[in-house]
């Protein structure tokens, strides 16, 4: 029986680069757009950050992209994405050993991202993660609206955990979690036993004060392609 979780952010945690800007320079690519259209798309981003908009925002005028577009057309595209990451080992050592040792100990292992489910459902799957919460995308009809129903972002990372705690009957305390990034704070708060990953400020701050567990960011990913914007 399992009687504690894992939960795992993935974007530069797990993974080492922002998986929703890497998809999505992949399927415009795949999809025939024109060029400069990744970059025309990611400026608008990059503004709205830049001018101070919250995150949870920013990611929802991501997910504005997506419009229109089939969730199945959107899932093949995801799977064809990670195949082609995968030649570059993407995955950060570190963590993504304590994911391992996890599973293995018969932990539930929970990704929880703002991302969606075209880049988490085939790393789930990879790592073999018994579950993985991202941003749900409204779908009618098999169509993306380009809304969502709630990020996955900040606060929302803490209250997936306490939920996935209850359901099954887990006890928090026995829990572990690993973030990279300030807007992980809450997942972090939420267990028993936090794991900072890398040097951000604010979580390295709150690892010297708790004295929580760090562990580095080597990463065996090539850097980012493009300028990418955290959501």
């Amino acid at each position: 029986m399992t009687t504690a979780a894992a939960f795992f952010d993935v974007d530069e945690t797990l993974i080492g680069f922002k998986t929703m800007f890497r998809f999505l320079a992949f399927h415009l690519e795949r999809r025939g757009a024109a060029p400069g259209t990744y970059e025309r798309l990611t400026a608008t981003l990059h503004r709205a950050a830049a001018d101070g908009a919250p995150r949870a925002e920013v990611n929802r005028r991501y997910y504005q992209f997506y419009a229109g577009e089939s969730a199945a057309s959107l899932a093949a595209s995801g799977r064809a994405w990670f195949t082609h990451e995968l030649a570059d080992a993407p995955f950060i050592p570190a963590p993504t050993a304590r994911f391992d040792a996890h599973r293995r100990h018969g932990d539930l292992t929970v990704l929880v991202s703002g991302s969606f489910f075209a880049c988490l459902d085939p790393i789930a799957e990879h790592l073999g993660a018994d579950r993985a919460f991202g941003t749900r995308p409204v779908i009618r009809a098999g169509l993306l609206t380009g809304q969502v129903v709630t990020p996955l972002i900040g606060a929302a990372k803490g209250r997936t955990a306490h939920a996935v705690a209850a359901i099954h009957d887990l006890d928090l305390a026995h829990c572990s979690a690993y973030g990279d990034h300030s807007s992980d704070l809450d997942l972090l708060r939420s267990v028993g036993h936090p794991v900072v990953v890398g040097s951000d400020p604010v979580l390295t701050a709150h690892a010297q004060l708790a004295g929580w567990e760090r562990l580095p960011d080597t990463r065996a990913a090539a850097e980012p392609r493009h300028q990418e914007t955290r959501t």
